[in-house]
């Protein structure tokens, strides 16, 4: 008879775990509404939402029951059977949006990766094999499989990894160079409606519009990332909503599961055309504990006052955010984003800002063009932002000493 495993002796550190994060040195134990703790009992604020994933805040009702009750009956089977929940949820999503049909992942870049696939295929099928670039834009994050980094085009990202083919990088902002850009060999355009890791930069309406006009006048099919802007964090259940101009692929994760993991591409039933019986699949995507969460997390998504409410909390923190600029300007340079998607560039290096946030016990998220990302739970109410904002400005005087101002 084999012996148990001896248990670990001393305390448990990092050195068994691949060192591809610098962590900051906290570790929390539990967590309720917007507030987190850690095992000494200190509480923090967490406007970072585990990256926008905690959308409902931590421990909602909803979502525990529906783990707990789900967990209690039936967790995984394959999905060559039906599974019902997925067929539940599928509708829900399809009802609000632009799509037909659906297909569940387990994160956002098993959405990308699919989004991709799908883009070649449809063109495959219609006698054009050519068209397998995808046109993306710089400062964009979709992932951080092999596709999804060629397609975001970030050197930190792609060094290292192989050449990078199939795939163009853009400017953010820029229509001539998409129009330059696309040709015999494009198959999509994919894009961000908001970006996140890229700084919280928004895409004018009117630049969205004229790349679905582009996309129309050529055949092209529009892929619009909203893993991080999707599903209420811009105050309207989907990113695109504002410019009125839909894609044909689309994908979601992060609040669609509420911290449990579920991603999902939403498509036209044209655009998916190529997607037959054994061109993808998924051994976990769509379970049914994904599902049961999933299902609740949207339920409470789609509520309409949510999307009012965020709207009104978004509007504070902005209008908060530029008095604090206009009090420390060698700190702040600009504030930005969509909804509770807020980003806020620094003078001062922001990976010490967010040190001085920690310290101040406030947890926000890093991004690029040295900015600091605001991303709290949909549900953060006005007195916990307000709460939020004065940790914030503890930091920004932090961080102003720092520049010895």
């Amino acid at each position: 008879m084999t012996e148990p495993a001896a248990a670990a002796k001393g305390p448990v550190k990092d050195e068994h775990i691949m060192g591809v994060y610098k962590r900051a040195p906290l570790a929390f134990e539990r967590g309720e509404g917007v507030h987190l703790y850690t095992g000494d009992g200190e509480e923090y604020l967490d406007c970072m939402a585990g990256i926008a994933v905690n959308a409902l805040g931590h421990s909602h009702p909803a979502l525990v029951k529906a783990l707990k009750e789900q967990g209690e009956k039936l967790w995984h089977v394959s999905n060559i059977f039906r599974i019902p929940g997925q067929e539940v949820l599928a509708k829900k999503l399809c009802d609000h949006s632009f799509a037909d049909v659906a297909f569940f992942t387990n994160s956002g870049t098993e959405a990308i990766e699919l989004a991709i696939k799908t883009a070649r295929k449809y063109h495959y099928d219609k006698g054009q094999p050519e068209r397998i670039d995808i046109i993306g834009f710089e400062g964009s994050f979709h992932g951080r499989s092999l596709a999804a980094v060629q397609a975001s085009g970030n050197k930190a990202y792609t060094d290292g990894f192989g050449p990078v083919v199939g795939y163009v990088n853009l400017p953010y902002d820029d229509l001539e160079a998409v129009k330059a850009a696309v040709g015999p060999t494009t198959a999509a355009i994919m894009i961000e409606p908001v970006q996140g890791e890229g700084g919280a930069r928004s895409a004018a309406d009117c630049y969205l519009r004229a790349l679905r006009q582009i996309c129309d006048q050529t055949g092209t099919l529009l892929i619009y990332d909203e893993v991080q802007c999707g599903l209420g964090r811009t105050g309207k259940l989907f990113a695109y909503e504002w410019a009125g101009a839909e894609p044909d692929i689309m994908t979601l994760a992060k609040a669609l599961g509420g911290g449990f993991p579920v991603g999902v591409l939403l498509a036209t039933r044209e655009a998916a055309s190529g997607m037959t019986v054994g061109t993808h699949g998924s051994t976990y995507g769509g379970n049914p504990l994904a599902m049961a969460v999933g299902n609740a997390a949207v339920d409470e998504l789609l509520k309409p006052e949510l999307k009012q409410h965020v709207n009104d909390v978004a509007g504070y923190f902005v209008q908060q955010l530029q008095g604090l600029k206009a009090r420390y300007p060698d700190v702040i340079d600009d504030v930005r984003g969509k909804g509770l998607l807020i980003g806020v560039k620094l003078k001062t290096p922001n990976r010490a800002f967010m040190q001085h946030a920690r310290d101040a016990h406030l947890l926000i998220a890093g991004g690029g063009d040295n900015c600091i990302r605001f991303l709290p739970p949909l549900i953060i109410t006005e007195s916990e932002a307000r709460e939020a904002l004065a940790r914030f400005e503890t930091a920004c005087q932090a961080a102003q000493k720092d520049a010895g101002k």
